[in-house]
């Protein structure tokens, strides 16, 4: 049983829901970040993070940097990039106009390649585009939050070594890692970026990324020095070699608390086979995504193809808006969000399905969470299909 207050279930596309040991970690009594014995728990976090991403090349490079997953985007614009440089950002929603924001905040020209909502482009649209301009990386959410559209990496990764083969290829992992398969050495990836308090089933404040020695090179080549300075490699990379190397070292204080509970994330996970947790995720969504249709409605991904396994964004029926039914999902223990596509954040809300409310038998998150979906629409007024 639960030592957590009660409190509704928690089912947003992140955070999530936290197990116990986890949260039980963040009370860790206080250590110095240099110290032997959190040094040694800093560094068997960056080597579990290689597990997670599936490298074991000595050339790839994790980082964990205190911070939300959008400091991501900033570490990716500040050291990879240089003002003027050229980028290609494709868009399934929300975030690839962010990380398009962020690279133009830096000086760098972002253009974005757009399907329509609920798609994602296509592989001859991206390699017409690469074909048409020489561009510096290529950017992909794995998993958009605002839409729930899986991008498919593997397939888009051999396009652009194969087209473009000097183009970095970076992931937006933030709503995906953990829930989604990534193979990092064998996809060929350059960045994976992502946060603490989604799939990996941690709190928030941690920025996490791996990033390959193609990667490293590009930064350690560039004509001008970062354009930041807390999310500069210079200042990071020898803070995260000599953790993992079990070496103290210092340039901006971490949270011995935080990394504490993702030692204790990271350990649970990898307690199992990572497939194993990818296909209790698979089923999960199966089963969310069989009763959305069972109850007449629509995902905004409606092909399978595109549809994410950690969350699933919903449409709601006509004349029903998402901040009238949220509320009555509250009163009934379970929180959903509401839109975040600016087009049509009104029409439709989300169900995140990631971590401890898949993979823990004990915990019945997500049966809860479909009885009080259905039942929120009927005192609505809805009437699903017999």
């Amino acid at each position: 049983m639960s030592s957590q207050a009660p409190h509704p279930a928690l089912l947003i596309p992140g955070p999530i829901e936290f197990d116990d040991a986890v949260l039980q970690s963040m009370s860790h009594y206080s250590q110095s970040h240099v110290g032997p014995p959190f040094v040694s728990t800093f560094s068997e976090v960056l080597t579990m993070l290689r597990r997670i991403f599936q490298t074991t090349s000595p050339d790839s490079q994790p980082f964990v940097i205190s911070g939300s997953g959008t400091l991501g985007w900033d570490l990716v614009a500040a050291n990879l990039v240089e003002r003027g440089d050229d980028v290609l950002v494709l868009h399934t929603g929300y975030f690839a106009d962010s990380f398009a924001d962020c690279f133009e905040t830096y000086g760098v020209n972002a253009s974005q390649l757009k399907a329509p909502i609920g798609s994602r482009p296509q592989l001859p649209e991206v390699e017409q585009a690469l074909r048409e301009k020489q561009y510096k990386l290529i950017t992909v959410t794995h998993v958009d939050t605002s839409t729930g559209v899986l991008s498919e990496i593997k397939a888009l990764s051999e396009l652009v070594h194969r087209v473009s083969p000097d183009t970095l290829v970076v992931v937006d992992g933030v709503c995906s890692v953990g829930s989604e398969e990534i193979k990092f050495d064998e996809w060929g990836l350059d960045v994976v970026l992502t946060a603490s308090q989604k799939g990996l089933g941690c709190p928030a404040g941690l920025s996490i990324m791996m990033t390959s020695g193609r990667a490293i090179e590009r930064f350690k080549a560039r004509k001008t020095p970062p354009s930041s300075y807390f999310a500069s490699f210079k200042n990071w990379l020898p803070i995260m070699q000599n953790y993992e190397a079990r070496k103290a070292s210092y340039f901006a204080t971490p949270s011995p608390q935080l990394i504490h509970a993702l030692h204790t994330s990271l350990s649970q996970i990898l307690s199992s086979p990572l497939q194993a947790r990818f296909d209790a995720h698979r089923a999960a969504s199966q089963k969310v995504k069989k009763a959305v249709g069972s109850l007449g409605l629509r995902q905004l991904a409606e092909d399978p193809a595109n549809q994410a396994n950690g969350m699933t964004a919903i449409y709601l029926p006509e004349g029903i808006k998402a901040p009238e039914l949220l509320p009555s999902l509250l009163n009934k223990g379970v929180i959903f969000a509401g839109g975040l596509h600016r087009e049509i954040a009104a029409k439709y809300v989300r169900f995140g399905h990631m971590g401890v409310s898949v993979t823990d038998p004990k915990r019945d998150d997500i049966d809860r969470a479909i009885e009080a979906l259905k039942t929120g629409l009927a005192e609505a007024g809805y009437e699903a299909p017999k």
